[in-house]
């Protein structure tokens, strides 16, 4: 079964994180959460919603991840840029090639800086594109260059999840839980 990561920092954008949790789970996806606060399983997020994560960071190991997904919202990506745990664990995932997801704030506040997207495409949430100075901004809703995906904002929340579910489940997962959960005859529309 395939491992996923999603962190969690104080003032995280309550969709970006929730629903790619949710679609991943959907999917059959072992996903864990993982508290980025000083060792408290509660996370707030953007919009005052407590959150009770599965795991602190000071108890991970993420060798077993395929996937690291980081959420956006403000302050929330900038938060997890503060952690110095977030920054390692992306670093070496990125330099094994392994998966990694981010999205609104994320991709610019923590994988810009980090390096992570110098020569690629990605997207960010309108307004934090100037801090792509090494990437291609797209500003489509979800880009996928490598083993980096990432997604515009709040509305992009379901199409990264199933883009995410797709790369690590099969796209025909993904499409039964899209259409299971009402998704695609929503883009009928």
């Amino acid at each position: 079964m395939k491992k996923v990561y999603v962190f969690l920092a104080d003032g995280f954008e309550d969709v970006e994180a929730l629903i790619p949790v949710d679609v991943l789970r959907r999917g059959g996806l072992d996903v864990t959460t993982v508290s980025v606060a000083d060792d408290s399983l509660i996370v707030e997020s953007a919009h005052g919603v407590q959150v009770v994560a599965d795991a602190n960071i000071d108890e991970c190991d993420f060798d077993d991840a395929d996937l690291l997904v980081l959420p956006g919202g403000m302050p929330g990506a900038s938060n997890l840029y503060a952690c110095g745990e977030v920054r390692e664990a992306v670093l070496v995932q990125n330099a094994d090639g392994k998966k990694i997801a981010a999205i609104c704030a994320a991709p610019a506040v923590v994988l810009a800086q980090l390096g992570v997207l110098d020569g690629r495409k990605a997207t960010c949430y309108p307004g934090f594109e100037q801090m792509l100075t090494k990437a291609t901004y797209t500003g489509d809703l979800v880009t996928v260059d490598g083993n980096i995906t990432t997604g515009e904002g709040p509305a992009a929340a379901f199409p990264f999840a199933y883009e995410l579910l797709s790369q690590l489940a099969g796209e025909q997962v993904s499409h039964d839980v899209a259409e299971g959960m009402r998704f695609l005859h929503l883009m009928e529309r």
